[in-house]
């Protein structure tokens, strides 16, 4: 019987002859991706992988293994594929799409829309990217921003994406997939919120607040306190403030911000009354444009896969394969398609960046379907 030491001896000889018979494999699949440059065709083949790893399966000795060689053998043929892509980009045989470079957004000379009323999230969210001075207007959907920008009514929409205690906002994550309109920048706004109320109200005497269902959930605490007031839910916080302003009742206060006091001459009897004080927004900027700041450092992707096992693992394999740093997945169910998902993919990377092509160029080759979302 060898002893640990010798064992070991052994490994690292075994090692490598592996590593020398992969470079050897790995030349020539790079003969065969010369060879499918030269006619065109596809990079994968399912027919010819899934006979090889039949093939394999019944070279193994030991059962035990079977599934072991599958899986070695199927990571092989899949750096195979990366490789392949690889060259694929680094000849004219690109599939990046024409786009325009910019230096900067233009803040002064555009017009933006957000969802809501003066003094909503959103609202304050475009005021603080954008400026205060700058041209905007207001609708009542999200739907009715993006077709605001589709038209081009407006350059630019303001719509929040994520939160850090409520998570996605689904409905913005489907309707960016739907549109062809492209995140071209992101902001962050820390929820703050406050009570609100007319001047000379005494919160010894309110009887209803007003906010909405997001508001009084983020606020338990606070409202704890104060059970004996009636809370009534509304569209958003900033409208909340609104009403507040229109019923001229000093017993009836609002959850909003404090920019919403601002906008609608409402005094703060309270602030910071949010529970959680990391409570954050993510808010995306998007245009009609296929346009991307030059230094810009995140790509959003959506893509559609089929409902077999390892399909996503591999398709995300590309994104590490490339060494980018993936720091966002969202699965959202495909309408029609019972039990099949599309998912948002955030990476760190820009356009113009051969690793990020590279690993595009093999999603696109292998998902069923892959959108550009933005880089920015």
């Amino acid at each position: 019987m060898l002893d640990l030491g010798e064992i070991r001896d052994k490994i690292d000889g075994i090692d490598r002859q592996l590593v020398d018979l992969f470079e050897e494999r790995m030349q020539l699949c790079t003969d065969v991706a010369k060879y499918k440059i030269e006619t065109g065709k596809k990079v994968l083949d399912t027919d010819r992988e899934k006979a090889k790893i039949e093939a394999v399966s019944k070279m193994v000795k030991d059962p035990e293994n079977v599934h072991a060689i599958d899986d070695l053998f199927s990571q092989i043929m899949a750096n195979s594929r990366k490789m392949q892509y690889r060259l694929l980009e680094e000849t004219t045989q690109t599939l990046r799409e024409p786009y325009e470079a910019i230096d900067e957004i233009d803040k002064k000379n555009c017009r933006v829309v957000y969802q809501g009323v003066p003094g909503a999230y959103s609202y304050i969210a475009m005021r603080r990217f954008f400026g205060k001075d700058v041209n905007n207007f207001a609708v009542p959907t999200w739907r009715d921003a993006m077709e605001a920008v589709k038209n081009g009514e407006a350059d630019y929409a303001v719509l929040p994406i994520e939160n850090t205690t409520a998570g996605c906002v689904a409905d913005v994550y489907d309707l960016i997939q739907e549109y062809d309109n492209y995140i071209i920048a992101e902001t962050f706004v820390k929820v703050e919120h406050a009570l609100l109320g007319l001047e000379g109200t005494d919160i010894d005497k309110v009887t209803t607040v007003y906010s909405h269902p997001q508001g009084f959930m983020q606020c338990e605490k606070f409202l704890s306190r104060h059970k004996d007031w009636q809370q009534i839910s509304q569209a958003n916080t900033a409208g909340s403030a609104k009403k507040v302003l229109e019923e001229n009742d000093k017993t009836h206060v609002a959850i909003a911000s404090e920019e919403a006091a601002e906008v609608y001459n409402l005094s703060v009897l309270a602030k910071k009354i949010n529970d959680l004080d990391n409570n954050t927004t993510r808010f995306v900027i998007v245009t009609n444009t296929r346009k991307f700041v030059k230094n810009a450092k995140k790509m959003s992707i959506v893509f559609e896969t089929a409902n077999e096992p390892g399909t996503l693992y591999n398709l995300l394999s590309h994104i590490i394969y490339n060494g980018l740093n993936m720091n966002k997945i969202e699965s959202r169910p495909i309408e029609g398609r019972p039990w099949e998902y599309r998912f948002f993919i955030d990476f760190e990377g820009n356009i113009d960046d051969p690793a990020v092509m590279n690993a595009l160029r093999g999603i696109q080759e292998e998902a069923k379907a892959i959108k550009l979302l933005g880089n920015y």
